[in-house]
């Protein structure tokens, strides 16, 4: 009954629901200071910094709209209630959802996979043996927060991305809302490129390769 009522739900609003159960999980990671994916031997590459300012000054807004919704006079008491009710989610969300960016960084793995996230929204695996380069690389890509196009997954943080992952070969990209597509080269975005880059290229076994700026 369970799964039948679970195939009944559309995918994407599936999707939704599990991100939102993902994001609340994610507060309690980050105040426990607990990343999410990080194994023995792995090394963690943070993200999150790069869209600090802009969460924060959402989270600002959010928060100040919520503070005078409370201390308006009431005409409609449910109404009021239940708005307030939504504002006071939002602001967990979006506090969340940076959470879930800190908690959930890229992870390059101790057998030389990579995994490359944001949040809760995206998380692709590549397998250990499939990356055939990496370099630094800082690019500014125009478009949506998850972008495949022509093989290439953009997924930029804070307008940009500082890493390209070329494979060996395609991996499986899933969209936020469920949508699949193949990729063979990945541009992330890396708070400290050079050291993501160097870690990955010291666990495949590559050679250097100079940085190069768009």
């Amino acid at each position: 009954a369970v799964r039948a009522a679970a195939a009944a739900v559309p995918v994407p609003v599936r999707r939704l629901l599990v991100h939102e159960a993902r994001v609340v999980a994610s507060l309690v990671r980050w105040a426990a200071r607990r990343p999410h994916g990080v194994g023995p031997g792995d090394v963690p590459a943070a993200y999150a910094a790069g869209q600090a300012a802009l969460v924060y000054g959402l989270l600002f807004a959010v928060v100040v709209e919520t503070g005078v919704l409370a201390m308006l006079p009431a005409r409609w008491p449910v109404a009021h209630a239940v708005v307030l009710v939504l504002d006071v989610w939002s602001v967990l969300l979006v506090l969340g959802f940076h959470a879930a960016c800190a908690v959930r960084p890229h992870v390059v793995g101790a057998d030389g996979s990579l995994r490359v996230r944001y949040g809760a929204l995206v998380d692709v695996a590549v397998p250990a043996g499939s990356v055939a380069a990496v370099r630094v690389e800082r690019r500014f890509p125009s478009g949506r927060l998850v972008e495949v196009a022509d093989g290439v997954l953009d997924l930029a943080v804070g307008g940009q991305t500082t890493v390209t992952v070329e494979l060996a070969a395609p991996v499986e990209v899933v969209r936020p809302l469920g949508g699949r597509e193949r990729a063979r080269v990945l541009r992330l975005y890396a708070e400290d490129p050079r050291a993501a880059v160097a870690v990955l290229r010291e666990r495949i076994g590559a050679g250097e390769e100079g940085d190069v700026r768009c």
